[in-house]
């Protein structure tokens, strides 16, 4: 039955319950990445002070290489059949594992946290507009609905998420594709064809702010999903389904966006207020109820996964429950972060942003390594992943001091402003030019991060084969 609870939780899947293709990924990770909160990253992208076409291949850069990571976790799901950080262990050990498992909880809680809420900012934008509710009804409206849609998939498990994520993606492509033609009169090429470019370090930013804002969030669960999958899958085709699904829609909608913040600068300031309810201002009234309806719809395919994964992060962690009753958990932490956000907060893209980055920081950090040892390492015997007196007992001291070097170089060349108490943050700017010169807010350190975590993984794994 394709709504019953699932049963399985971090052990390993059974070979007789495993099934599938490897194309049956492209609809979770497209349906998780499709939502139209990327179109406003299009303007998010131009605040780097870059112009169009830069921005058009930072958008395609940023998004292949983070998903590439995505992809290399979903082969090791394909390979090992048990979730992203169970696998872990193996890299770090089983005491170990609790650092990077704690990061990976905090970040699912903290996307499912910010889709909701930026689902439910957009409901109250387009119901005020339509006027037949005030805007706290409306935004009440939409939060029902998001927090409803996410606890079923999430709380539910992989079979309802697959059904879900099928119908999500169908449904939001085609409202997608005429969102773009009732908008497309709206964007003046010739303006945003012949604007001058920005710097290097603006379109280094950009790269960097796709990379974290896009793929990397999801390379801590990517296995999770790819688990069911029959070992026999070709790996090549488990790696280029995940990140086609999850690259296509980001890079259409980017640009897009880019398109539309770069023709006005009123929707440009509007976006980062309220990314989703500026997009619906533009468009004719009766079109905006199948709008709220896709912007809930694309926001809610991330949440679920994000849900779902976490549920499995807390029981991986340790936590002595069932896996729907992690994620029960996990939405009650969320519902209260949501309600923070879309009540109490005066701005959503400050909070989002300094998250973003003091995330991505140790999260690059362990995705480089962890993608390093899919990559490089020969065997990995599943069943010592759940013995903490077993082969990958206690902590994995070389691993950890890789992720501790990368994180601490890559705070030290990142510039973290929206927030007073992460100032402390860039202590290694001045060698670039300080916290107010050109590569100030390029958060380079996010790419020292993944290039220090890669290598010295590789580094490790070469001196003891």
């Amino acid at each position: 039955m394709p709504y019953e609870l699932e049963l399985n939780s971090t052990n390993q899947i059974a070979e007789s319950e495993r099934h599938g293709k490897a194309s049956d990924l492209f609809w979770p990770w497209c349906a998780a990445n499709i939502s139209v909160l990327s179109i406003s990253y299009g303007a998010f992208f131009l605040g780097f002070g870059i112009n169009f076409w830069q921005s058009t291949l930072a958008a395609i850069i940023g998004t292949l290489l983070s998903f590439l990571l995505v992809g290399i976790s979903s082969l090791a799901g394909k390979k090992h059949s048990v979730p992203t950080m169970v696998l872990s262990r193996a890299t770090f050990g089983v005491k170990g594992n609790l650092v990077p498992g704690f990061l990976s909880y905090l970040v699912f809680v903290g996307w499912e946290t910010v889709l909701v809420s930026i689902a439910t900012l957009a409901t109250g934008t387009i119901f005020e507009r339509i006027g037949s509710l005030d805007r706290s009804a409306a935004l009440s409206l939409g939060f029902l609905v998001s927090v409803t849609l996410t606890i079923a998939g999430g709380v539910l498990g992989y079979k309802v998420i697959m059904t879900m994520q099928r119908w999500i993606t169908l449904i939001t492509v085609v409202a997608t594709i005429i969102y773009m033609a009732l908008t497309l009169n709206d964007i003046n090429w010739e303006l945003i064809t012949n604007t001058d470019g920005g710097s290097l370090a603006g379109f280094v930013g950009a790269v960097i702010f796709a990379i974290t804002g896009l793929g990397l969030g999801w390379v801590n669960s990517a296995a999770d999903y790819s688990r069911y999958l029959p070992r026999n899958v070709k790996s090549g085709s488990v790696v280029s389904w995940t990140v086609f699904g999850a690259s296509i829609g980001p890079i259409i909608m980017v640009t897009y966006g880019a398109a539309l913040a770069g023709s006005s600068q009123k929707l440009y300031e509007k976006v980062s207020m309220d990314p989703i309810g500026a997009l619906a201002e533009i468009l004719p009234s009766w079109f905006l109820l199948l709008f709220a309806l896709i912007a809930i719809l694309g926001l809610i395919g991330g949440s679920i996964l994000d849900l779902y994964s976490s549920g499995l992060t807390l029981v991986a962690l340790g936590a002595p429950i069932k896996r729907h009753k992690a994620a029960l958990i996990d939405a009650i932490i969320m519902i209260v972060g949501a309600v923070y956000i879309v009540w109490f907060s005066d701005n959503f893209l400050m909070p989002f942003q300094g998250f973003l980055i003091t995330i991505g920081v140790p999260l690059a950090a362990w995705s480089a390594i962890f993608a390093a040892d899919v990559l490089f390492r020969k065997e990995l015997n599943e069943d010592e992943l759940f013995n903490p007196f077993g082969k990958y007992r206690g902590v994995n001291k070389g691993a950890i001091g890789v992720m501790a070097l990368a994180t601490i170089v890559g705070y030290g060349f990142v510039t973290n402003t929206f927030a007073s108490w992460l100032s402390w943050q860039g202590y290694f700017m001045d060698l670039i030019g300080g916290k107010d010169g050109q590569w100030a807010y390029a958060n380079v350190g996010v790419l020292f991060a993944l290039i220090i975590g890669f290598v010295g993984s590789w580094g490790l794994r070469s001196r003891n084969a």
